[in-house]
């Protein structure tokens, strides 16, 4: 299986989804997991490759009639937990 590229989207591309590429990678190295993160904004984001989209709930209604790949909800870029769940959830659906 080739590594999933993970796409972390904002507004602008520059400031939360940076904090929560951040933080995806520290779950990726906690749980021995193998993934290329980056960043991305709301208006280009469905243009990037990618296997998967994490973005904030308002953002996500912008985009999630025409996204070709999952989109995961992260209702706080800051809450830890919350990014880890996410994150080991999609990793296992791909092992399913």
């Amino acid at each position: 299986m080739s590594v999933p590229k993970i796409q972390c989207v904002c507004g602008f591309g520059c400031g939360s989804s940076l904090m929560l590429r951040m933080a995806i990678d520290d779950v990726l190295k906690k749980n021995g997991l193998e993934a290329e993160t980056f960043t991305g904004d709301v208006g280009t984001c469905l243009s990037n490759p990618c296997d998967v989209i994490f973005i904030s709930r308002d953002l996500a209604e912008r985009i999630s009639d025409r996204a070709e790949v999952p989109i995961i909800i992260v209702d706080n870029f800051m809450d830890s937990s919350e990014i880890e769940t996410h994150v080991t959830s999609y990793f296992n659906s791909l092992n399913s």
